[in-house]
């Protein structure tokens, strides 16, 4: 059964706040699957104005009991706990039955991230293999494969950024500053940033547009119909030029700006700047990146130890 409270949130993240598909698809899965949970346990819809904590904390025992892992909780309570404000703001409950309640630790998981080699592997692929993407195929014999071309531009800029892939998709041709080395990012919450785009990154995109035309709008990455490219096409071509690599295909491509941001750091970068140019509103969801690679270790060790 249709909630109208939950399908008015819905909208106001859609149309006010811009939010990502991803992020307005976690929502609403969370928000109805509340709304199940608590049919199926009180034998009514949930009246959102008479939920208390009480409410709250035998859902979060059910998620428990339900082996959702950490990350996930925290997920679908977010979800909830925005919810919960919206119905305060427009006056439809009295209070957020949320305030206070305490979620279970999150586990700390060291992001994945691809060594400065694999990434070097990973971007010469669509050039080496002519954008067929085996690991078999001919070096390209065409030197102005469009197709090949494009997808190189896609993986220097994704990674050349640090961008999240679906900033990645949204890029339009006015967005990228090849003379400034720069490219305009639409981040979360309608929030713009400048990202500084590598010397390769540039290269291959002027050789991209060269070969494909540039126009004053429209989007940067079309396929071969002209239209532009999608998160899913992106995910499957960077899955061809994983194998193609002899890297995990099952790798997502956030783990290419998980390797922005450890390599950044690696370098010595510090970590508000990596928050910038990653656009994370707080510095905490940076900071997952500060773990200690072997090579920053013995960088550290040789330049403080007085017998290194």
């Amino acid at each position: 059964m249709t909630d109208a409270l939950v399908e008015r949130f819905l909208n106001y993240l859609r149309a006010e706040r811009d939010v990502s598909p991803l992020t307005l698809r976690n929502y609403s899965t969370a928000i109805r699957a509340f709304c199940a949970w608590f049919g199926e346990k009180f034998k009514h819809p949930p009246d959102w104005n008479r939920i208390d904590p009480f409410h709250l904390r035998g859902y979060l025992v059910y998620l428990g009991e339900s082996r959702y892992d950490r990350a996930t909780i925290h997920l679908k309570m977010s979800a909830l706990r925005s919810f919960f404000r919206w119905l305060v703001r427009s006056e439809h409950a009295k209070q957020n039955p949320l305030v206070g309640l305490t979620l279970p630790k999150k586990q700390r998981k060291l992001p994945k991230f691809l060594t400065i080699q694999q990434i070097e592997a990973l971007l010469d692929a669509p050039l080496r293999t002519g954008g067929r993407g085996s690991s078999r195929a001919a070096p390209a014999k065409k030197p102005n494969d469009l197709s090949a071309w494009r997808d190189k531009a896609i993986l220097e800029t994704f990674y050349s950024g640090g961008l999240r892939i679906h900033e990645l998709v949204q890029l339009n041709d006015d967005d990228v500053d090849l003379l400034g080395e720069v490219v305009r990012v639409r981040g979360k919450g309608k929030k713009e940033r400048l990202s500084p785009l590598g010397g390769p990154a540039i290269q291959t995109l002027q050789k991209y547009l060269e070969l494909r035309g540039r126009s004053s709008h429209g989007p940067l990455f079309v396929n071969r119909f002209g239209g532009r490219m999608t998160a899913r096409s992106v995910q499957r071509m960077l899955k061809k030029y994983l194998l193609a690599a002899g890297l995990d295909p099952s790798l997502t491509p956030h783990k290419l700006r998980h390797s922005f941001a450890t390599h950044m750091l690696d370098a010595g970068a510090d970590l508000r700047s990596v928050q910038e140019l990653l656009g994370h509103a707080s510095l905490s969801t940076t900071q997952i990146y500060t773990h200690i690679t072997p090579e920053r270790l013995k960088r550290v060790y040789d330049k403080a130890h007085p017998r290194a």
